[in-house]
């Protein structure tokens, strides 16, 4: 139930505003001058505020310039006050009403002034909830480490990202490929485009045209509708085709003629349509090697590879693993509720003493079981027992 402060210092005014607002389902209260208006505004919630301009003790000007609210503001004007209530919509009053009251326009104005509130409290929650994702988001696209084979790779990201170049990026499971290719597109022009991931790896051969190129209805077996596919989704933005590598040997002439012509046809088509993407590629198998043994074409390699970026395994960068260890700690806590915890320097040693071979992938998930499972401050037993 909305609830609604008249401030009028006519008494007659009050009550019939208060009878009137009351049957229409609102809650009312009432107040005789602008200093008692004041005093109930910083101790209530409202929703909507009516204040006369002409008022003893504080006048409506000198509220409105005192009150600190969020709610709509209306002022109540009589004949000769109307310039000084569009002062006050100057000022920063949401509109004025006149005397005498026409209570239809009141309740229209009343009703509007509400529904105002309410839509500019979902928006701000709204923006709220945008700004936590993009900020969580963030948090995620982060290349934890001052090595110098990372710091090498931030560089280069720093340098291409703003062009329309190519990217290839190489590197082992769980190095972070797909951290690059986010931070590439968030720090391009293109940032505010989509950004469209394909996993090459993981769609059946027979379905990966469709999922790249889109179809259209008919053009087989469970194609009820036409359909987009993802070059055509980040039309304007950015296509990361993660694991390259697994590409069909068809489906790479297709991507090969999309980058030369900048062009798609969907699968049962015959009508080609134009597509403004830059693309980033991401594998881990040695692709020279592919192309020795018939698997890759070489002329999509070099399509592709026109900026390679090796991402290190973690082995490479041992030296980063306190950073790590902390981001995710302190990450790991955030999102499982626990209470902040603490590696002791000797645990950290013991982490720098293993293999990795799930590199950063494998690292935050024992970060993440030493977190659930021990103390509060880890330590090198605790990892021995657990990692």
């Amino acid at each position: 139930m909305a609830r609604i402060l008249i401030i009028d210092d006519e008494r007659a005014i009050r009550n019939t505003l208060k009878e009137v607002l009351e049957f229409e389902g609102y809650e009312v209260e009432t107040a005789e001058n602008g200093k008692t208006g004041l005093e109930m505004s910083q101790k209530n919630k409202y929703d909507l505020i009516y204040s006369d301009v002409k008022m003893p003790e504080m006048d409506g000007l000198e509220f409105l310039e005192a009150v600190e609210t969020d709610c709509p503001v209306i002022m109540i004007s009589g004949h000769g006050d109307i310039a000084t209530a569009v002062n006050a919509i100057k000022k920063g009053a949401w509109d004025f009403v006149e005397k005498p009251l026409d209570l239809n326009h009141l309740l229209q104005m009343t009703k509007n002034a509400i529904e105002h509130k309410h839509l500019d409290e979902q928006l701000q929650r709204k923006t709220e909830e945008v700004n936590s994702l993009k900020r969580k988001v963030a948090a995620k696209n982060q290349m934890i480490g001052e090595s110098a084979a990372i710091k090498k790779v931030r560089d280069i990201i720093d340098k291409v990202a703003q062009t329309e170049a190519r990217v290839m990026i190489t590197g082992e499971n769980g190095t972070g490929k797909e951290v690059v290719a986010r931070l590439l597109h968030e720090k391009s022009t293109r940032a505010n485009g989509p950004m469209v991931e394909v996993n090459c790896a993981a769609i059946p051969s027979e379905l990966i045209e469709s999922e790249l190129f889109g179809h259209m209805k008919g053009s087989f077996t469970g194609a009820v509708k036409d359909r987009a596919g993802k070059f055509e989704q980040a039309d304007g933005g950015t296509l990361f085709l993660d694991e390259i590598g697994d590409l069909s040997l068809a489906a790479q002439a297709k991507v090969l003629r999309a980058l030369q012509e900048n062009e798609i046809t969907r699968v049962g088509s015959d009508k080609t349509t134009k597509v403004n993407v830059r693309v980033l590629a991401a594998t881990n198998k040695d692709l020279p090697a592919e192309i020795e043994k018939g698997n890759f074409r070489e002329d999509l390699f070099h399509r592709l590879n026109v900026i390679p970026v090796h991402v290190p395994a973690l082995h490479e960068r041992l030296e980063d693993i306190p950073l790590l260890v902390e981001y995710f700690t302190e990450q790991i806590c955030g999102e499982q509720g626990i209470k902040s915890k603490t590696f002791s320097p000797e645990a950290i040693k013991e982490l720098q003493k293993r293999e990795w071979r799930g590199n950063i992938r494998e690292l935050r998930n024992v970060v993440e079981r030493l977190i659930i499972l021990s103390g509060d401050t880890i330590t090198e037993t605790e990892v021995q027992a657990f990692a």
